[in-house]
């Protein structure tokens, strides 16, 4: 799969509709899943492939271990098939977990894509510290 990137400006209508990104949703297809971000307060956006992915893994895990992890994906998780215009609708229970209001920020994260508050974006982009973040890409090789 092509990497996802990019940082998108958008809306969310009154209806909970917004447009998603055109070169987002050509390398997702034709219709994609949304859900609960595992370690963010956003929403994290998975092509077919990399929902199976996830699902896969999710399901070799023991029952034990699982339970809470198949609750907190799966329950709130929808799949769209953006409209003529490119408009997909976010459930309002995604909505209200993300604070996701008016404006919006979709962005491309390798190999899936995210969907931010744009004051939350803002807030988590001046939070990183740049030291810690080059440090780390320097361990990697980068």
């Amino acid at each position: 799969m092509t990497s996802l990137m990019g940082t998108y400006y958008h809306n969310i209508d009154v209806k909970g509709r917004m447009n998603f990104p055109t070169k987002l949703r050509e390398i997702l297809g034709i219709s994609f899943y949304i859900t609960k971000s595992i370690d963010s307060p956003c929403l994290t956006v998975y092509s077919q492939e990399e929902w199976n992915k996830l699902s896969e893994k999710v399901a070799e895990m023991p029952a034990s271990k699982s339970g809470a992890i198949k609750r907190w994906l799966f329950s709130g998780a929808c799949e769209v098939t953006p409209d003529k215009q490119g408009r997909i609708l976010l459930p309002q229970e995604l909505r209200t977990f993300a604070g996701l209001e008016k404006d919006i920020v979709v962005i491309g994260a390798n190999d899936k894509a995210e969907i931010w508050d744009k004051a939350r974006w803002d807030e988590m982009n001046s939070s990183i510290d740049m030291e810690e973040l080059l440090a780390t890409m320097s361990e990697l090789g980068f």
